[in-house]
């Protein structure tokens, strides 16, 4: 897709520079994501669509705070890592 992907178990989890340089995205639950968007509306977006329905979640880069950028990278590495066998 020509933007660079982070991934877990062969499963993206978050992009950099789509739709352009100055967003990335995160794939959250919705419940994650309905959390993030009230938290910093001027940080966070839903995709576009089913994707967006389905959690993926625009990040403005020069907007969000550390601190919700890293909470918002955990909660989709979680989402996309593979089962911890007991």
């Amino acid at each position: 897709m020509n933007h660079p992907d982070f991934r877990v178990g062969g499963k993206i989890f978050a992009t950099l520079g789509s739709p352009n340089a100055d967003w990335g995205m995160v794939a959250l639950l919705p419940e994650q994501q309905e959390l993030a968007v009230e938290a910093e509306p001027e940080s966070f977006k839903l995709a576009a669509g089913a994707w967006g329905r389905g959690g993926s979640t625009l990040v403005k880069l020069d907007r969000v705070s550390d601190d919700w950028l890293e909470r918002t990278l955990d909660w989709a590495w979680q989402k996309r890592a593979p089962a911890q066998k007991p």
